[in-house]
This record gives structure tokens, sequence and C-alpha cells, in this order.
């Protein structure tokens, strides 16, 4: 085999093509863990928003979130609640991959930091957290996979790595920011 920018053999790596790695693999597996991800997270922010799955609602997660140190409670649960549900269902539909894996790593990691002194197992351990934001970090690095809204986006449509690496310094910031407010 040749490569087409130079006379020189490249020799093949002994790989037998009925061991190569399949690409239907790769996009079931990134299917499978952006909806049940996604879904996770969508109804994280249904509790936060709503109330649904016995959730707070806006005011009880106001409250929850004003005695661990945020300013305004109320507002602080609609922005979580919108970036978990919105990213959530962004990740189910796989459209804007690398922005709604960014919405869930920056809750997840005011979670981390309301969370971080508990010990790593639960219940009051970050152990689910820390899940969730590798779970969100992998799919923004990774991509989407070929069954996903992204594909019709001409920008999205090949995702690239920087895509990825943009949304989570962007994730990164705004959870910091966010956190710098916190008491």
């Amino acid at each position: 085999m040749t490569s087409p920018l130079s006379t020189v053999q490249i020799p093949r790596l002994g790989v037998d093509t009925r061991h190569a790695a399949s690409p239907h693999g790769y996009d079931t597996g990134l299917f499978v863990l952006r909806v049940v991800l996604g879904l996770t997270m969508a109804a994280h922010g249904a509790q936060k928003l709503f109330g649904w799955f016995g959730g707070g609602g806006l005011a009880g997660t106001g409250k929850f979130f004003e005695m661990s140190g945020y300013p305004s409670g109320k507002t602080m649960a609609l922005v979580a609640g919108a970036s978990e549900m919105l990213g959530g269902l962004g990740l189910v539909l796989g459209l804007l991959t690398p922005l709604a894996a960014a919405a869930v790593v920056g809750t997840m990691i005011n979670a981390l930091a309301v969370k971080w002194g508990g010990g790593f197992f639960a219940p009051k351990g970050v152990e689910y957290e820390l899940l969730l934001t590798a779970g969100a970090v992998a799919l923004a690095l990774a991509g989407p996979g070929r069954c996903a809204a992204d594909r019709l986006l001409p920008v999205l449509r090949a995702h690239r790595l920087t895509h990825g690496v943009i949304a989570l310094v962007l994730a990164v910031v705004a959870a910091g920011g966010v956190l710098l407010v916190r008491a």
C-alpha cells in the first residue's frame, strides 16, 4: 500500500479486516449514551423547572440553591433546569451536540462543587455527578455519531474535535463564572 503523498510503502498493521472496528458499533454506542444521558438530564431539568418526577420546581429548587450559597436561588434554578432540560434534549436528538454536552458539563461542574466534601460514593458522594460529567465530555469530544440531527447541519455534519474542545472550554468558563458568585 502506498501513501497518496509519496511512493513510500506503508506496512499494514496486521489487522485482519474481519476483526476491524465497525463504524456501526461506534454509532450505536454513541446513540445509546446520548439517549440515556440526555433523558436523565432532561428529567432532572424537569424536576427543577416544573416539579415533575418528585422535584421541587423553581420555588423548592431555588431554596436549595440559596441554602447552597447561590444568590437569586429561583433564577439559578431556572438556569440550571433549562441547561439540564435543553442540554439533555439536545443530546437525545443529537442536535448541536457539542453545545448540548457543554450545557450538561457546566451544570454538573456546579453540582460537583456543591457535593464535593461528601466523599466519592453515593448518597453524599460525587460518583453520580462525575459519571454524568464524564459522559457529556465524551460526547462533546467524540461527537454524536451518524444517527443524529447534527448530520443535517453543514457546520456540524462532520464532527470536529475542535468543536467539542471549544464547547467544553465555554462550559468551564461559564460554570466558573457561576461558581464565583456563590458565597
